[in-house]
């Protein structure tokens, strides 16, 4: 996602414009548990409320080991016919951003249920979460409507898992191949403002260490307020939707609930991921790795767990 603000320039080591509204570019739907390949087993899968999501979408993944009694909703940034943000790796292959989103969120569902957390992942392939109809589709990519539409299907999605924590995973974009870096954000205004940010000081925390472990040296982008980053359109006045959408200054899938334009917003601790810019080259090549996907899931488990502890059962009662 493009940033109205002054990127950092990645110091080189040696190491292996859209309309956006967190996941909302105006750019069809695959059927079943698809592109996750062998990270996702059909049988572990149940769909949430299949008649209101594509298929595949809104999946909720039971714990593979214990149980903590703790739900974490995972979104895969954009999908289907939304690519989001793209850009080319240093051999020169294009990289989407919803192809790499996806991994490192199945990557992080399969880590976190492995230490006793039920998943619910807001898809599983590549399609869209909500089911798209006539008015989200404008000559063959998402209108603003659809962009709007499959936001908001995000956010039902976390709401109907009864989630303990929301984590978006995203990929960052800039006008130059020198913009680089990670960046976590949070909204400030909602009951469990503080919640948020310190979900976000986590992910932004331990997502850069298990990067720079590698030795990738990935600059630190800092942890922002989503009033900075706010929903983006190129006119407020190309209709009363993006006129709302120029007055909210919020990110959909993290904040509050507008009269008239937003009803059904997430109502957990949530914070958002973007560890990498796909236009810059070097951190293009680690996103659409398998290994740099993995390593991102890693610090994206460690910064839950640590944000979720598993109860502590008292003496005399234990946990059922």
């Amino acid at each position: 996602m493009d940033r109205r603000r002054q990127r950092l320039r990645r110091r080189r080591v040696a190491a292996p414009v859209v309309v956006s509204l967190l996941g909302m570019t105006l750019s069809a739907c695959s059927n079943g548990i698809a592109s996750g390949g062998a990270r996702l087993s059909a049988n572990a899968a149940r769909s949430l409320a299949p008649a209101s999501f594509s298929a595949g979408a809104c999946v909720a993944l039971a714990p593979t080991a214990g149980d903590r009694h703790r739900t974490v909703f995972l979104d895969a940034g954009h999908g289907g016919i939304d690519p989001g943000a793209v850009g080319t790796t240093t051999q020169g292959a294009t990289v989407d951003e919803a192809d790499a989103t996806l991994p490192v969120e199945l990557d992080a569902a399969t880590l976190l249920r492995a230490q006793g957390f039920r998943v619910v992942v807001s898809r599983t392939g590549n399609s869209s979460v909500t089911r798209l109809g006539a008015a989200d589709l404008s000559g063959g990519v998402l209108s603003l409507q659809g962009a709007h539409d499959d936001v908001v299907a995000r956010a039902l999605c976390a709401d109907l898992a009864r989630a303990d924590a929301l984590v978006g995973i995203y990929f960052d974009s800039g006008a130059s191949q020198a913009d680089a870096g990670s960046l976590a954000t949070y909204d400030t205004v909602r009951p469990f403002a503080a919640a948020n940010e310190q979900l976000a000081n986590l992910l932004q925390q331990d997502v850069l260490a298990t990067m720079n472990a590698q030795g990738w040296a990935i600059p630190d982008a800092g942890v922002l307020p989503d009033s900075q980053e706010g929903s983006l359109v190129q006119s407020s006045s190309d209709s009363p939707l993006a006129a709302a959408a120029a007055r909210y200054g919020h990110l959909l899938l993290l904040g509050p609930a507008m009269a008239g334009y937003f009803s059904t917003p997430s109502e957990m601790p949530g914070a958002v991921i973007e560890p990498l810019f796909v236009t810059d080259p070097f951190e293009a090549s680690i996103a659409a790795s398998s290994t740099g996907q993995q390593v991102i899931a890693e610090g994206i488990a460690t910064a839950v767990e640590t944000f979720l502890p598993a109860p502590v059962a008292q003496a005399g009662h234990p946990r059922s």
